[in-house]
């Protein structure tokens, strides 16, 4: 029996598609958790907002591909809104004192090392790398992770198995995250090389 062929998707011109109105909601979860978390201090409601955002992340790709409606804006949305929730995460997480200084660093740093490549790649002429699939899956525990820790921090009852269960996420988060970040270079060192060796045939032709 011959093997079907995996679907393909053409990214639309459309704004107004469910999966980006998935994602606009999305953002606006982002200053209602910061509020919640920094401000009144209600913790289990910031979980909600934040368990909330993390499950859309997926809802949005699976709707976008079920009902075959791929755009480009939500091809930058969503990714845009994945580090939006993190850094946000970060920045609240850190000045509660949920985090340490060193993973907010650690995932910051990654961030800093994928946007030096993407310059890179753009002053060479090519756009960003497609996403790959650890990334993506370091997002999405990472997104897990963070509405864990919080819990634990906020229901003291719960933490001796809450806890764990949060920093486990976040640990392989991270892991993959990074692993994440080496393929991302290994694909720029790769176009690089190829531009280079294109340029040096153009000469000697």
């Amino acid at each position: 029996m011959s093997q079907q062929p995996a679907p393909s998707y053409v990214a639309s011109n459309r704004i107004w598609t469910i999966p980006n109105v998935i994602s606009f909601i999305r953002l606006l979860g982002v200053p209602l958790f910061l509020y919640l978390l920094l401000g009144p201090h209600h913790d289990v409601a910031a979980v909600i907002v934040l368990a909330v955002g993390g499950t859309t992340d997926w809802v949005d790709g699976f709707v976008a591909r079920r009902m075959n409606s791929v755009s480009r804006l939500g091809e930058l949305l969503d990714p845009f809104a994945d580090r939006l929730y993190i850094l946000a995460t970060l920045i609240g997480f850190t000045v509660r004192g949920v985090v340490p200084y060193w993973l907010t660093g650690a995932l910051l740093l990654r961030e800093v090392v994928l946007a030096i490549a993407l310059l890179v790649l753009r002053r060479h002429g090519y756009g960003p790398p497609p996403v790959h699939y650890l990334g993506k899956t370091g997002t999405f525990v990472l997104l897990a992770a963070f509405p864990a820790i919080l819990l634990a921090k906020a229901v003291p009852s719960i933490d001796s198995w809450m806890g764990p269960i949060g920093w486990a996420l976040a640990w392989w988060a991270l892991a993959l995250y990074w692993a994440a970040a080496a393929l991302y270079l290994i694909q720029t060192a790769q176009l690089l090389r190829a531009d280079r060796e294109d340029r040096a045939g153009a000469v000697v032709r």
